[in-house]
């Protein structure tokens, strides 16, 4: 009869204790496109008599991935955000002048088809304002510019990947510039209205 009582001791012990360790599993989070849709990146008005643009702050609007969100411009200084958009201009949350530790390249493929982030890949970050991790120039980053136009088109097959604020990744396809995402914009479409896709990696993979 002891021996029994102390079986059915240790087979309770034992159950408690799985049962401890399944409570302590820590679930694993999926990885979820989400599009945004009409971010603004300090819109402007064009003055119709001079053609010079009126209006901006000449701020940056800084966007948290893992929130989905805006985040104020006083935690600037902080590793909350990050992305910045400001008409054509990216910045990453990392580098010289930046406080997380963020940084980015353009990889030139399909935004599904981007399963891993490879293992040669090379994050840049910025360094100054001439010198950001995402190029603002026609053809060198996520755009074109039509100068007879004076239009600005994503580069089909171009996608952001970032190293986040906080040290995770995440990748990027900007897919409109303009207000409404119009899918043929003119001269009077509302510009420095970003429509983009991302997807986030919250477990600090990799993988996508």
């Amino acid at each position: 009869m002891k021996n029994f009582a102390m079986l059915l001791s240790s087979a309770m012990l034992a159950l408690a204790l799985t049962s401890c360790k399944e409570d302590n599993v820590t679930p694993v989070q999926p990885v979820v496109t989400e599009t945004v849709r009409d971010l603004p990146a300090d819109p402007v008005r064009i003055d119709p008599a001079t053609g010079r643009p009126l209006g901006g702050t000449n701020r940056f609007t800084l966007y948290s991935l893992r929130e989905n969100r805006i985040v104020a411009n006083s935690d600037s200084a902080t590793n909350k955000w990050d992305i910045g958009l400001r008409g054509t201009t990216l910045i990453v949350n990392g580098g010289a002048i930046r406080s997380g530790q963020g940084g980015a390249f353009i990889f030139t493929g399909l935004f599904d088809e981007l399963k891993e982030i490879p293992a040669t890949a090379t994050f840049r970050t910025d360094q100054s304002p001439s010198d950001l991790a995402i190029p603002n120039a026609s053809g060198q980053g996520w755009y074109n510019y039509n100068s007879q136009t004076h239009l600005i088109t994503p580069i089909p097959g171009r996608v952001i990947v970032l190293r986040t604020g906080d040290g995770k990744f995440a990748k990027v396809e900007i897919l409109s510039y303009y207000k409404g995402a119009p899918a043929a914009p003119t001269s009077t479409s509302e510009s420095r209205h970003y429509t983009f896709r991302f997807s986030f990696q919250p477990d600090g993979s990799r993988k996508f």
